[in-house]
């Protein structure tokens, strides 16, 4: 496949996790991890866009990239815009958006995502799997998608969608057997640096707010958003405190 770049947003701040980027595993700050699994994607270059220096130094000697961004963005998708335009990547530049919270993310999964961008002509890419227990389809912390045959997306839901009338209508503890409808998002993007200066210009979506789901903003605009089936798992990212612990001990039983 043809070069592709790796910009990982992480902000200093958060609600449930304050100094998230920074928080220890295996002795060594996360967002080091994170970045370390991008490097092994085979990625150009690895930038991390960050408000707080702190953060930056961590990843001193790491052989990824810093740009030192504005404090005041709204999201992930604005703090990568900016890092764009530090970094001074060409419109037609290939960027995977890697969360600065995934740790585990497999380096196949992100050449993947590069590759769905360019295999679709699509402006924006993203990933999914198969959905395995009924309590993920009904948890609203899981973002379900549904696509067409062609592989895009038609919407994202933190509902458990598509609905099975007739199995739900007698039974929500289990899935249909054999129906394998259901897709659970992956948060992981690709996108031209192009468009994600445009996404960010977009106005937010109705669709967006009530979900809470920014990638609805682009589906919401007449935009294409294509969907890969990852090639292997994504452990969960961290997010909270019990995340933290957890991811630990899967770094523990890993190195046994």
């Amino acid at each position: 496949m043809t070069g592709f770049v790796v910009a990982i947003p992480a902000r200093h701040a958060s609600t449930r996790l304050p100094g998230k980027p920074l928080r220890l595993l295996a002795g060594e700050p996360m967002i080091l991890h994170v970045a370390r699994r991008a490097l092994e994607a085979g990625a150009d270059a690895v930038w991390i866009a960050t408000d707080d220096a702190r953060i930056a130094d961590a990843l001193d000697g790491s052989g990824v990239r810093v740009a030192m961004t504005s404090p005041d963005h709204a999201s992930g998708s604005d703090r990568l815009a900016e890092c764009a335009r530090i970094a001074g990547w060409s419109d037609d530049t290939v960027v995977v958006n890697l969360q600065g919270d995934e740790p585990f993310a497999p380096p196949e999964g992100i050449r993947a995502v590069a590759q769905t961008l360019l295999e679709s002509g699509a402006e924006m890419a993203t990933l999914a799997t198969p959905v395995t227990d009924a309590a993920s389809l009904f948890d609203p912390n899981v973002v379900k998608l549904v696509r067409r045959d062609d592989g895009d997306a038609l919407y994202f839901s933190r509902a458990p969608l598509p609905w099975a009338r007739d199995a739900f209508a007698s039974d929500r503890d289990t899935l249909p057997v054999g129906d394998n409808a259901w897709l659970r998002h992956i948060g992981i993007y690709a996108y031209r640096a192009g468009f994600l200066q445009r996404f960010t210009t977009l106005p937010q979506g109705r669709l967006e707010r009530i979900e809470s789901l920014e990638q609805l903003r682009v589906l919401e605009a007449g935009h294409r958003i294509a969907v890969g089936i990852a090639p292997s798992a994504f452990p969960p990212g961290v997010d909270t405190p019990e995340d933290l612990e957890r991811a630990e001990r899967h770094l523990a039983e890993a190195r046994r």
